[in-house]
């Protein structure tokens, strides 16, 4: 099959024709093409022109001359303007010096010189008086000048004419009006403006223009029918995946939920054997603490031995949690001071050798009331800084800060806590809540932290979320229902995102 479209490439000057607009490329030849008609005629009618010009000045001259010669021009001559005919002394009439020495020297001779042709001279021997007549040199060439001005004027009304026909009326309706058509129409197309892509039918002629215009509207519209099939198989398709990815899911989440359960239960009969176990051991270390407090005197031991009461406590406490780790348990609810839970949080998790060298700062507002159990949400700020303190450098920030809001009505409080460690992996961040999902590498990661605090706070009605801070880190929330205080001022509406 031969090959179409097969011609040599443009270089050179053609290439930079070829390069531009349709409108200068048009001006460009149709004012090459004047150009060329105005220099054929000039050429086809002056030179002609010219030599006619010539021989009738030759032979007007030769005649004025002869007339000039016989010595007493006759009265016609002296009537005709041009000739500028004058007679008397040298002087008077403007005859060179040279040329008075030479019709003196030459008696009855006239002086006509080939680099001076406008005048002739010459002189009576009888009586002394010089004569002088004008040949029609200036006459021929204005008359030449004048043929050449109104011929290119002629040219340039006919130029002006052919142009102002052109630009104004051929060249927009049958080539610029086209060209328009297809570039607005082609942008259209680049913009998916598909109400405007199409040419109007009414705009379309019959000839070259109209081809492509017509083959350009009916390559788009099976374009655009085969888009539309597209797209039908694409929603079809994705609706397809959206169902086997929802199936997959549920699968999978019914797999992992059965595995988590059979972990749960293992989970809960040893948790319930090891409080048991923990126990007695425990009431011992408690009343040991207690008679030491009765038999020393010490501040310093003091405060110490009240921290390990205090540890001791918690320790039965978790101990009791985890007794009552598979069912539900009533809460002693009431106004909590939520600045107080985050001090024993931390003084419990300060315990950790990293917490010495951590920069904590605890920026809750003081007063700030929720209601909850006090042991509960100690429990959940203890997972929280734990999972922070856990996250950050040795020398690095870890930042609790509260919010007072309003939402539907009801006051809230936001309760943050903000580290400067490396974040939460996206692919842990959806997932952060779930049992035994964890990202830390060290043994010590189970995976339930966040769960059990999610747990604890829904039950206290509340919600906590996690996220990535934009300048690194990872921040939890949790927003508790606030307490009403006497003479407190009202918190401030907020939109909930």
């Amino acid at each position: 099959m031969p090959e179409r479209n097969s011609g040599r490439p443009l270089r050179g000057l053609g290439k930079l024709f070829g390069d531009l607009k349709v409108r200068p490329k048009l001006m460009i030849l149709h004012n090459l093409f004047f150009l060329t008609l105005a220099t054929a005629v000039y050429l086809s009618v002056i030179p002609p022109f010219q030599r006619r010009m010539a021989n009738a000045e030759a032979r007007e001259t030769a005649l004025a001359t002869a007339i000039f010669a016989r010595g007493s021009p006759p009265q016609g001559l002296r009537a005709i303007g041009i000739y500028e005919y004058e007679e008397g002394p040298a002087r008077a009439i403007g005859v060179p010096p040279d040329v008075q020495g030479w019709l003196e020297s030459h008696p009855g001779a006239i002086w006509k010189d080939a680099e001076r042709p406008d005048y002739v001279y010459g002189r009576d021997p009888g009586t002394g008086i010089y004569r002088k007549a004008r040949m029609p040199h200036a006459f021929y060439q204005a008359a030449m000048t004048h043929a050449r001005w109104a011929l290119l004027a002629v040219l340039a009304l006919i130029y002006g004419m052919a142009v102002l026909l052109l630009e104004a009326i051929i060249l927009p309706v049958y080539v610029y009006r086209p060209l328009k058509a297809m570039l607005e129409a082609d942008e259209a197309t680049q913009q998916e403006d598909h109400a405007h892509e199409l040419i109007d039918e009414r705009l379309i002629s019959n000839d070259e223009f109209g081809q492509i215009m017509r083959s350009r509207n009916a390559t788009i519209s099976e374009l655009r029918r085969h888009e539309r099939n597209l797209a039908a198989a694409l929603v079809r398709l994705e609706e397809a995946a959206q169902d086997l990815k929802r199936k997959n899911h549920e699968l999978e989440t019914a797999k992992r939920s059965l595995a988590d359960q059979d972990r749960l239960a293992s989970l809960g009969l040893m948790s319930a054997g090891v409080a048991h176990e923990l126990n007695t051991p425990l009431a011992v270390l408690h009343g040991s603490i207690e008679k030491l407090r009765e038999t020393v005197d010490d501040a310093a031991a003091q405060e110490r031995l009240a921290r390990m009461l205090r540890v001791s406590d918690r320790l039965r406490k978790i101990s009791a949690s985890l007794l009552d780790f598979a069912r539900e348990r009533t809460q002693d609810m009431r106004p909590v001071e939520i600045r107080r839970v985050i001090e024993e949080a931390w003084g419990l998790v300060e315990i950790d050798e990293k917490a010495r060298t951590a920069r904590f700062r605890n920026e809750v507002v003081s007063g700030d009331l929720v209601i909850g159990n006090t042991d509960r949400l100690v429990q959940v700020f203890v997972n929280l800084l734990r999972n922070a303190l856990a996250a950050i450098q040795l020398s690095g920030e870890i930042v609790v800060r509260s919010q007072s809001y309003t939402s539907g009505g009801q006051p809230w409080i936001a309760v943050t806590v903000e580290d400067d460690g490396p974040g939460i992996a996206s692919d842990v961040l959806p997932h952060i809540f779930e049992a035994f999902v964890t990202s830390r590498l060290d043994a010590r990661g189970t995976g339930l932290g966040l769960s059990v605090a999610e747990g604890i706070v829904e039950q206290h009605g509340g919600t906590i979320r996690a996220s990535n801070r934009p300048g690194g880190g990872a921040c939890l929330e949790v927003r508790l229902r606030a307490a009403f205080r006497a003479g407190a001022a009202p918190a401030r509406e907020r939109i909930e995102p």
